[in-house]
């Protein structure tokens, strides 16, 4: 499927682009409530949620409580559910969690979509009741889903293929260092056994070990393996120990730190952004499905 967003009979957009992006548009609506389904998407899922919902209303209405009002603002950013007066934030349902969103074309009052939820990663299906444009708020909910996906894309979305491989070649390099690290260590017992050896199989009555010769400005000879030594100087003291290949590079000529683009890419994306960044990739690429279907309960439908 090219496009995010699928629907059997393609509509014209509601809104312009500008009005999602930068604003939202409001529609007022009666909340049924909220359950719990099994799958993200399917006519037959959101057809029990609905069935389910309603029933549980007349029954509430039976009892003298009111179907509580709403206030729905849709944008890019996602769908939010407030109390029309105080303007308090119910739910907020982000819109590449939202997977499936469906109207009744008999009844033109309800409408109903699926969201997962942040905390739980239980599928919500939400139910609404409006007055006779649930499928304007369908149509709607599509297209700020569509407005969003290609956002994301131009957003840096088409990179978190290549974050992953940075965060795997990151690893990698971990992984040698400390490899490289341990054989270093390896060598080093290796030299000392050495010595030891020596120093055991040699003449008696040697008892230290031949001080190394110096050239003509009285200096040890350089070494490829003279800093794994722990031969003493001249003078009887410790010679300083030479920092190791890892501190040397820590700082540069001006006492910066060089530029290193796997610790730069990693610092620009830490690991809570790039697992935000890959679960929104997921949801877009689910997709959101629109459909028109029949929720009507003829024998319990009635006016609210």
């Amino acid at each position: 499927m090219n496009r995010a967003f699928s629907r059997k009979k393609d509509k014209t957009w509601m809104h312009t682009p500008e009005a999602l992006s930068k604003h939202y548009i409001p529609y007022n609506a009666k909340f049924l409530g909220s359950t719990e389904v099994e799958q993200p998407k399917g006519t037959e899922v959101v057809r029990d949620a609905v069935r389910k919902l309603k029933f549980a209303r007349h029954i509430k209405k039976s009892e003298g409580q009111k179907i509580p009002k709403v206030e729905l603002q849709i944008s890019i950013y996602g769908v939010k559910i407030l109390e029309p007066k105080t303007k308090e934030v119910q739910h907020n349902c982000q819109l590449h969690r939202i997977s499936f969103c469906a109207d009744d074309k008999t009844d033109k009052r309800i409408f109903t979509f699926i969201c997962k939820d942040s905390e739980s990663n239980k599928h919500l299906c939400y139910v609404f009741d409006s007055e006779k444009c649930a499928e304007e708020i369908t149509l709607t909910i599509g297209q700020a889903f569509d407005l969003a996906y290609r956002k994301f894309l131009e957003s840096g979305g088409k990179d978190v293929e290549t974050r992953k491989q940075i965060a795997g070649l990151q690893k990698r390099i971990q992984d040698l260092e400390t490899e490289n690290m341990e054989l270093k260590n390896k060598v080093q017992d290796l030299e000392s056994q050495l010595r030891t050896t020596q120093v055991s199989t040699s003449p008696a009555g040697t008892g230290t070990p031949k001080a190394p010769s110096t050239d003509i400005f009285d200096m040890v000879p350089f070494s490829p393996v003279s800093h794994m030594t722990s031969t003493p100087a001249r003078n009887g003291t410790q010679p300083p120990p030479v920092p190791s290949r890892a501190t040397e590079i820590k700082r540069d000529l001006f006492g910066a730190e060089p530029f290193d683009p796997f610790t730069c890419g990693a610092g620009d994306f830490p690991p809570d952004i790039q697992s935000k960044l890959e679960e929104m990739q997921e949801g877009f690429k689910m997709g959101l499905t629109l459909e028109g279907t029949v929720f009507c309960l003829d024998p319990l439908d009635s006016r609210c």
